[in-house]
This record gives C-alpha cells, structure tokens and sequence, in this order.
C-alpha cells in the first residue's frame, strides 16, 4: 500500500512539474512576443537560451534606438528653426543652437536646468508655453522679442557695428505639448520677412507721395477745361477728374495709413470724446447716400459713454466702417451699432476700464475665405476682390481698399483692438471695436 502511494506521488509530482513548466514556457513566449517583433519560438531551446537570445536582441534595438536618438537631436541642433523644451515648472531642459543665438541665450549649458526666466525676459514665450499646457494643444504667437542687457544682441551676427543696431526682432513661436506636462517650442525667425515687408511699403510710400503733386495739377488742368468744353467734350473731361480725384483720394489714405504706421502714437491728439454723439455726427455726414437706399441707423447700449481719444482719427474710422455698412447693406435694411461697457485685457495681464463697439450690418457678409485679409492694405476680396454676393455696381463704385486698413491703424494707436466677423443672426458684416476709456502710457507692454 505505501508503494502505491508513493508512485502515486511521484505521477501526481511529474504532472504537476510538467504543467508548471508548461506555464512557464507559455508564460515566456508571452513576454518574449510583447517586446520581439520577431514573433518565433524554438522549443528545442533550454529557457536560459532564449532569455539570452531575446536580452541580445533587445540590446541590439536599444542601441539602435539611441542612434537614431543621435542623429534626431544632432539634426534638430543643427536645424535652421529654433526648439527649445521646458519641463511642468518652466525650466530649460534643452535647446538647439538657433534657440540660443534667437533669444540669446548664453548662461545655458546642456544637461544644465535653470528656470527659462532666468535666460529668456519675453511674456510672451512664457505666455504661448502656459498656454499650451493649460489647452493640451498646438498654440502659434507672434511677437516681437526686445533685447535686455540680459539679452544685449543676437549672436549670429557677425558684424559689431550692425549687432549693435538691433534691439528687437520678430518672431514666430509654434507651441507643442509633451508628456509629463512638458512642452516643446519651435521659434521662427520672420525678421526678414518684416524688414522686406517694411522697405516695400517705404518705397510704395515715397512713390506715393511723388505722385501727389502731378495728380493734383492734372486736376487743375481739367478742372479748367470744364469751364471750355460742351458735351460730349465735357462729360468725358468730368469722368476724367471723377478718376484723378478718386487717386488723389487714394495718394492720401495711402499716405495717412503710412503715417499711422510709422508713428502711431504722436500721431493722435487726445480729447474727451462722448461716442453717442459722434456716431450721430458721422451718420448726419452719411445721411444723404444712406437715404438713397432707405438705409437706417439703430443705436443701442450706452446713451453716454466718454473715452479719452482722438476725436478726428474716431470720425475718420466710423466714416469708413458705416459708409462700408452703407454701400452693402439691401434696401430698406438697418445698421445697428451696439455700445457698451466691458474689460480689456492687455498684454499684461491687467484689466482695464473699455467700451465695445460692435457695428452690424445686413448684407451678404465677409466671404469666409477673406476674413483673415479684409483688414490688409488694398484687399477687396477673391477675384473682383469685393464682398461675397456683391452687385457689380456697388464693386465699381468701391473704396480704395484702404478703409479697413486705416481704421485697424487707428484703433490699434489708441491701444484698442478691432475683429471682423458675419453675423450670426443677420448673417452681415460684424465689426467689433474694442477700446480703452482711458489713454494709455506710450511705453510698451512686453
């Protein structure tokens, strides 16, 4: 009977040894296909074998891995865009050498972390980073980074004399977030763009202004010629001075927009001004072409709201924005202008006391492909370059294509901000102003 039992316990203890190692190898193969693209087995194998044969494999990929890794940063190093990454508590962990010589930053050594603030002076960095951490999204900022004496000049610049002429250059910041709340930064250099940009317009301007002169005796000469001619004579003389007035006309918005530009800020001459009686005052100027289309003004919000400003350049951007109103809006519709109170945040982080304005038209609106563009010089929109669903008539007798330009120039000078939209109810033009009560200081929000 004990011989039975003890075979009984030897058959009972194989079995269980061979299903235990059953499990194991089964167990193995498992772990070894969660790491091994390779997918084989080879039974015949002792256990030992195969872990040895699988470490020697995953040794080989992580030598490969760490040669990419290599050539990945030797690349983003040498790469012509600027990256930097921060971690959860905005310190530098890496960054190429276009980071550095952008923003300058020469007390960083790799494998160094040090608070970014303590290398980069720029709001606006640090606010497009929290921004994409807090969104968990691609954010993009542009600004313009001013150097300090912690930033004195950008180092790829070979020239002294030239380094020392720069104080500021324009960039372009492409935010990502990274695991573990990181969040990594390209920087583009658009200082060229701007300077090519800038001396554009400098030679357009300076053409402009010669022009002037020749325009106006050309129209003196017609204006003459008036007076001696019958028809048909005449009226092909009154078409004329119609199209050299209306170059004129151009010569000076072009001219009035390049100063706005260049000075914005002496340019203004502030005043208290009371909005409700302003806008009147423009539309009593625009009445007559207004009564030609049974076009009305309603006035809602605020009765009476004062802002520090400049009383003629405010007369000037709602004579543009209500004529626009004026020229596409059907007959027999309504322009309504919305006043009220409201919070402005600027660029650092205050709020301050402002008046939003919004001006809503009912015609057929911005087409959505020109959204981006209606506050840029001279664009009238795709093709006939004038609003979607406009008649033929209203695009001939247009502006300049500078009107929305120049009131951008103006509300920006006072510190204010303007954004073009369509209605959702009228499905219009909707043009919201947003500007302070108070006159700002002249020093700049960095």
């Amino acid at each position: 009977m004990a011989a039975v039992d003890f075979c009984l316990g030897i058959v009972v203890g194989l079995s269980f040894y061979i299903w235990k190692r059953h499990q194991f190898k089964h167990q193995l193969r498992l772990v070894f296909k969660s790491f091994s693209p390779r997918g084989d087995w080879v039974s015949s194998l002792p256990p030992l074998s195969l872990v040895r044969r699988e470490l020697t494999y995953v040794h080989k990929q992580q030598q490969e891995l760490a040669r990419q890794l290599q050539i990945w940063q030797e690349l983003i190093e040498r790469a012509p865009i600027g990256f930097l990454k921060v971690d959860a508590e905005n310190r530098l962990l890496w960054c190429n050498q276009q980071a550095r010589q952008l923003l300058n930053i020469d007390r960083w050594q790799p494998e160094q972390v040090r608070l970014l603030l303590e290398l980069v002076r720029s709001y606006e960095l640090d606010r497009l980073i929290e921004q994409t951490r807090e969104l968990q999204q691609q954010q993009v900022q542009e600004w313009t980074y001013y150097y300090t004496h912690y930033a004195s000049k950008p180092q790829n610049i070979p020239s002294v004399n030239v380094a020392k002429k720069i104080k500021s250059l324009a960039l372009q910041g492409y935010g990502f977030p990274l695991p573990e709340e990181k969040v990594g930064v390209f920087i583009i250099d658009r200082q060229a763009l701007v300077d090519l940009s800038k001396s554009r317009e400098e030679a357009f301007a300076d053409l402009t202004h010669e022009l002037r002169t020749p325009l106006t005796s050309i129209a003196l000469v017609a204006e003459n010629l008036l007076k001696r001619l019958d028809d048909p004579e005449r009226r092909w003389v009154e078409q004329m001075l119609q199209e050299i007035n209306r170059l004129i006309d151009l010569v000076r918005e072009w001219l009035d927009l390049t100063q706005l530009q260049r000075d914005p800020h002496q340019s203004l001459n502030y005043d208290l001004v009371e909005l409700r009686s302003l806008i009147f005052s423009v539309w009593h100027i625009l009445k007559p072409i207004a009564d030609k289309k049974d076009v009305t003004l309603v006035y809602s919000g605020t009765e009476s709201v004062n802002i520090e400003a400049d009383r003629s350049r405010l007369i000037q951007v709602f004579l543009n924005l209500l004529d626009n109103g004026i020229k596409h809006s059907p007959i027999g519709e309504q322009i309504v202008v919305e006043v009220k109170p409201t919070i402005q945040n600027n660029a650092a982080d205050r709020e301050d006391a402002a008046v939003e304005i919004d001006i809503i038209d009912s015609g057929s609106g911005f087409a959505p492909a020109d959204l981006p563009y209606v506050f840029e010089r001279l664009y009238r929109g795709d093709k006939s370059r004038t609003r979607q669903g406009q008649t033929k008539e209203l695009s001939t007798s247009g502006g300049s294509g500078l009107g929305l330009a120049i009131a951008k120039q103006i509300i920006e000078a006072h510190r204010g901000s303007i954004e073009a939209n369509n209605h959702p109810e009228t499905q219009g033009a909707w043009l919201k102003i947003l500007l302070p009560t108070k006159r700002k200081s002249l020093t700049k929000d960095r």
